[in-house]
C-alpha cells in the first residue's frame, strides 16, 4: 500500500514591502511521503516571497507532467513565473526558461548547494530569465519550529530580508542571490 502525502493548513499572511503586496492565503499543503519539514518550509516561503493571486501549487512530486512545482500562470495559460526548489538539474532549467518569462530557483542545503553552484554557475549564467537564491541552512533549521499541521504565520518581507513568525516565535532570513539582478 502506497503512503499518502500529510496536509497541512497554513494561514498565511504576507507583507512584503519590497513589492508592495499584502495578502492573506489560505494554503493547503500537501507533502509527498518523501518531503521532509525542511522543503515544506522553502515550498512555504517561496510562496511568500513570490505571492500574487495567480500563484499557485501544482501536484510537485507527485506529479508525472512536466510543470512546476509552484507557478502563476497568465489568463491566456502562459506561464509567467514557474519556481523550483533545490540543486535542480540545468537540463530540467533550461526547459523551465523556455516554456516560462521568469523561472526562480530557491537552493537549500548548506554546503551542498555551495558544490552544486560552484558546478553549475557557468552552464546557468546564458539563461536571462533564471534568478536563483540559496537560503541559509541554520536559519532555515530554526524555522522548522514553525512548522505544524495547521499553521497561522505572519510573514514580513523588507529590503530581502524575511521574518516569518507565529504568536511564540520568530524566525529571520536573509536569502543570498546567487544568480540574476536583484
Amino acid at each position: 500500500m502506497a503512503l499518502k502525502s500529510t496536509i497541512f493548513k497554513v494561514k498565511l499572511t504576507i507583507a512584503d514591502m519590497d513589492r508592495n503586496y499584502y495578502g492573506d492565503h489560505q494554503l493547503t499543503l500537501a507533502q509527498h511521503p518523501s518531503e521532509t519539514d525542511l522543503r515544506l518550509l522553502v515550498r512555504m516561503i517561496a510562496f511568500a516571497l513570490n505571492a500574487s493571486d495567480q500563484l499557485s501549487f501544482t501536484k510537485g512530486l507527485s506529479s508525472e507532467d512536466e510543470e512546476a512545482e509552484l507557478w502563476e500562470r497568465s489568463l491566456s495559460g502562459e506561464i509567467a513565473l514557474w519556481v523550483e526548489f533545490g540543486q535542480a538539474d540545468e537540463k530540467w532549467l533550461r526547459k523551465a526558461c523556455g516554456r516560462a518569462k521568469r523561472v526562480h530557483l530557491y537552493c537549500y542545503g548548506g554546503r551542498s548547494t555551495d558544490v552544486w553552484w560552484q558546478q553549475q554557475q557557468s552552464a546557468l549564467q546564458r539563461y536571462q530569465n533564471l534568478r536563483i537564491w540559496q537560503l541559509p541552512e541554520d536559519t532555515l533549521q530554526q524555522g522548522l519550529k514553525l512548522i505544524q499541521r495547521q499553521m497561522t504565520l505572519q510573514c514580513t518581507i523588507t529590503e530581502g530580508q524575511i521574518w516569518l513568525s507565529d504568536d511564540e516565535q520568530t524566525v529571520h532570513l536573509q536569502p543570498v542571490q546567487l544568480k540574476g539582478e536583484p
